[in-house]
C-alpha cells in the first residue's frame, strides 16, 4: 500500500547482531523519533538510557536471563516510566504531587509509544530490533545499575543493531480476534484461537525441521498458569510508586 505500511508488516524480531556499534546520528534520528510520540496531556512521563558501556550490557544480559543478544546489540536502550520528572515540575511551581494507578498506567503507556516509535525509525534506518522484556526480573539490580531514581522504573530494554539473521515473520492471530466492530464479540474467540493454533503449530513445525510442533495457546497456557513476575509490586511500591 505504501512503504510505512511495508516496513510496519515486515517486523521480526532480530536476535543475533553484527558487531557494528551505532553511530551518534543514527542514535539521534532514533530517540528524536521516540520523542515525537503520542503522549498524554503532553506529560512525557518516560526516559531512555542508552546503554553503550560494555560492562553495564553485559550485567545486563545476564539480568535479563542471560540474553546475549543484549551484550551483543550495537545500542541497548532501556524504556523507563518517569514520574520523577513529574514530581520535579510539580515541586518547582510550589505544588505537592499526586500520583495513583492512572499516573502509573500514563507513564508506562508513554514509555511504551515512545519505544514503538524508536522500533519503527530504527527499522526504517536498516537496523533490527528485539524488545526485552528480562530486564523486569531483577528490577532493582537494573535500577542500581542504571542509577534510577525514586518514581522511575524500567519499563522493557530494546536491542537495536545490524542484524545477523534472516528469521522469518511470526504469523500472528487472525484479524478477527483483534479488530471488534461496535463492541467486543467474545462468541468467536475459542474459535479463533483454534485457528490460530492451526497456524502456529505449522510455523513452530517449519522452524525448528518437525521437532516442535506446539501451539500458541499450549504457550500461553504455560506462560500464565502462575503468576508472572508477581515481584513486581512491591518492587515498585518500594519506588514510590502508589498503585490505587
Amino acid at each position: 500500500m505504501n512503504a510505512i505500511i511495508d516496513l510496519l508488516q515486515s517486523h521480526r524480531s532480530i536476535r543475533k547482531f553484527k558487531d557494528v556499534p551505532l553511530q551518534p546520528e543514527h542514535i539521534d534520528a532514533i530517540v528524536a523519533s521516540a520523542q515525537m510520540a503520542s503522549t498524554s496531556s503532553n506529560v512525557q512521563a518516560y526516559s531512555i538510557i542508552a546503554v553503550t558501556d560494555p560492562e553495564k550490557k553485559q550485567e545486563l544480559a545476564r539480568l535479563a536471563g542471560n540474553q546475549a543478544y543484549v551484550e551483543h546489540s550495537g545500542l541497548f536502550l532501556v524504556f523507563c516510566a518517569d514520574l520523577y520528572r513529574l514530581r520535579e515540575a510539580t515541586e518547582l511551581n510550589g505544588e505537592t504531587f499526586h500520583q495513583n494507578t492512572e499516573s502509573f498506567i500514563v507513564a508506562t503507556v508513554d514509555a511504551t509509544l515512545a519505544a514503538q516509535n524508536a522500533a519503527v525509525a530504527a527499522e526504517s534506518l536498516g537496523f533490527g530490533i528485539v524488545y526485552i522484556g528480562g530486564i523486569r526480573n531483577a528490577p532493582e539490580d537494573v535500577s542500581r545499575l542504571l542509577q534510577l531514581p525514586e518514581l522511575v522504573y524500567p519499563v522493557f530494554g530494546m536491542c537495536i543493531g545490524v542484524p545477523d539473521q534472516e528469521p522469518s515473520a511470526r504469523p500472528r492471530l487472525p484479524k478477527e480476534a483483534v479488530l471488534h466492530y461496535n463492541g467486543y464479540q467474545a462468541d468467536g474467540v475459542r474459535r479463533q484461537i483454534e485457528t490460530y493454533d492451526d497456524t502456529m503449530q505449522e510455523y513452530y513445525r517449519a522452524r525448528t525441521g518437525g521437532k516442535t510442533a506446539t501451539t500458541w495457546s499450549r504457550g500461553m497456557a504455560d506462560k500464565y498458569r502462575q503468576p508472572v513476575r508477581a515481584h513486581l509490586r512491591s518492587f515498585l511500591e518500594a519506588r514510590g510508586f502508589k498503585l490505587e
